[in-house]
């Protein structure tokens, strides 16, 4: 039995050492020891410019499954030539999107309250091509037309007006104007003030002499690779996501879609399809009641998508149609998409714990508005979590001092029984028995307080409220690690006080390995967001004041 103690012990050092360089090497820009694909592979992964060609002229076909990727929603041309763009930037207070007039794509977007995770010096980027990685969101046309392919997401457009920075109105618009397959398409982007939500308008002309029935889509591409941020220990969600009034909440991933085993509500009339990953999402979030299917699939090596494709019905020769989306791209900031649509505050994901988690977040909101930093406020909230838990706390720190005043009767049984493990077994629980000792009392105020624990990793984990948000000195962004490592030594520390006040093991060689375990559990702490260190380290902190206070009272009263 002492055997196996130890050697589970050796095994979680050593694990904590994997994830130690792990950690090292993610947190150096380097690529994790758990990563699906090597770095040699990202450089090496499918452009736009190799996406499937558009849908032939009078294909109504629907985007769904992988085998009807050629003739669904369009991808980039495969013409060796592409026309030439213009790039128009727009500059808001909150955001800087390049927009391109070829196919009307926002090909990127940058968050400009927001730095990179890597380099502080510059800001988050989501819609991008120029890196490693592919993130885009595109619109355009499907459907029958005896003059040809409709304007789709590849075809040139013509900038007809820019307005590249908030107006007298605090808004900023561009409209762009494509002709093709008897259909003018005129796509207007709307970028308010203090606002990620971009109004995308389309406007459907028919020009020609016959009746069309265009199909709008709308869709997010997004490739396969994980974050460098993502590691096997601190893992993220990266993937598609939806939300449909009748099946709620649905999170997909690239794996499923390359596989062909994406389960999802594939028609409604209400909702939004997303992209989220952590801290931010992009979503499309169509006109409410108006139905549509909705599809993912595998565009090309690396390469995924998830979209709706609305039908604009019949319009005949002079008329025209108009629809309005929304985009949203950017933080998951809860309050601000609990105001959007239904259902979008839900990219922030707690998982099973959500039920605690948001009363959990609630609560640290308020605190927030009191004391105006997210430090103080996990200061805070572990305080009032240490209160809430106080008498159930207290039973079993009163169970682990009588433990600790009568260490020497075990000590005594184990010496006169080492050759009878039966009787020293027996002896032990007339001990308990006698005493008036729960052997467990200490171990069940920790399994009950463990759901609101877990929770609130997650809250810390999640919430880009807390993304580069300082507490004091030399913590300056709580998500991240200690830069110092200051926090996780005082963990250290904090968790070899309290081993030395719960009672000791009566062997000794379990007693020493008792004494090394806090080392071998703060080396994980190392590259722990500094938020949770801080969360510990207060905890520990008030655990080993009240836990020194109950054990001096039994002892006192012990010795008399």
């Amino acid at each position: 039995m002492e055997f196996n103690k130890r050697t589970v012990l050796w095994i979680v050092f050593a694990i904590s050492l994997i994830v130690l360089w792990n950690n090292w090497m993610v947190a150096n820009g380097k690529q994790s020891l758990f990563s699906a694909q090597p770095p040699a592979q990202v450089a090496q992964q499918n452009k736009p410019s190799d996406v499937p060609a558009a849908a032939q002229p009078g294909s109504a076909a629907v985007p769904g499954a992988p085998a009807a990727a050629a003739t669904a929603v369009p991808g980039a041309p495969v013409a060796p030539a592409a026309p030439a763009s213009q790039i128009v930037t727009v500059t808001t207070d909150v955001v800087k999107v390049d927009i391109d007039s070829v196919g009307g794509v926002i090909k990127r977007l940058e968050l400009l309250h927001y730095p990179d995770h890597f380099d502080k010096t510059k800001n988050q980027v989501l819609f991008n091509v120029n890196g490693p990685n592919v993130y885009l969101g595109q619109t355009g046309l499907i459907g029958t037309s005896a003059a040809g392919v409709l304007p789709n997401h590849t075809t040139p457009f013509t900038v007809k007006s820019a307005q590249t920075t908030l107006g007298g109105n605090n808004q900023a618009q561009v409209v762009l104007e494509a002709e093709q397959g008897g259909v003018r398409l005129t796509k207007t982007l709307t970028f308010r003030k203090g606002d990620y939500l971009v109004g995308v308008r389309h406007d459907v002309t028919n020009i020609g002499t016959a009746p069309v029935q265009p199909s709008l889509y709308l869709q997010l591409q997004h490739d396969g690779t994980k974050p460098a941020t993502d590691s096997w220990f601190m893992p993220s969600y990266t993937g598609p996501t939806l939300y449909t009034d009748a099946d709620k909440y649905q999170k997909l991933t690239f794996e499923e879609i390359e596989k062909g085993k994406a389960d999802h509500s594939t028609k409604a009339d209400n909702g939004w399809v997303a992209i989220s990953q952590h801290f931010f999402v992009s979503a499309f979030i169509p006109a409410d009641k108006s139905p549509r299917d909705i599809f993912t699939k595998k565009i090309a090596n690396n390469l995924y998508a998830i979209g709706t494709v609305q039908s604009l019905g019949t319009v005949a020769p002079g008329a025209t149609v108009s629809n309005d989306t929304r985009l949203y791209s950017g933080p998951q900031d809860e309050q601000i998409l609990e105001t959007i649509t239904p259902g979008l505050e839900l990219v922030k994901d707690y998982g099973m714990l959500t039920v605690i988690a948001k009363p959990i977040f609630w609560v640290m909101t308020q605190l927030h508005s009191m004391l105006g930093n997210w430090g103080w406020t996990i200061v805070a909230l572990t305080i009032l979590i240490k209160l809430a838990f106080f008498p159930l706390s207290a039973a079993g720190y009163r169970s682990m001092a009588k433990m600790r005043v009568v260490t020497p009767k075990m000590q005594a049984i184990r010496e006169r029984y080492k050759s009878d493990p039966a009787k020293m077994q027996q002896a032990t629980m007339e001990l308990y028995k006698t005493e008036k000792i729960n052997p467990l009392g200490g171990c069940l105020p920790i399994l009950v307080q463990m759901p609101v624990f877990f929770a609130l990793y997650w809250v810390l984990q999640a919430s880009v409220e807390m993304r580069g948000a300082p507490w004091i000195l030399w913590i300056q962004d709580l998500t991240q690690p200690d830069p110092f490592y200051i926090l996780p030594v005082i963990y250290a520390v904090s968790m070899y006080i309290t081993t030395k006040l719960n009672p000791q093991p009566t062997d000794p060689v379990q007693a020493k390995m008792m004494l090394f375990m806090p080392i071998a559990f703060s080396v994980v702490f190392f590259f722990f967001p500094s938020g949770l260190v801080l969360y510990w380290v207060v905890n520990n902190i008030l655990s080993i004041a009240q836990q020194w206070v109950i054990t001096r009272k039994f002892e006192t009263a012990a010795a008399k």
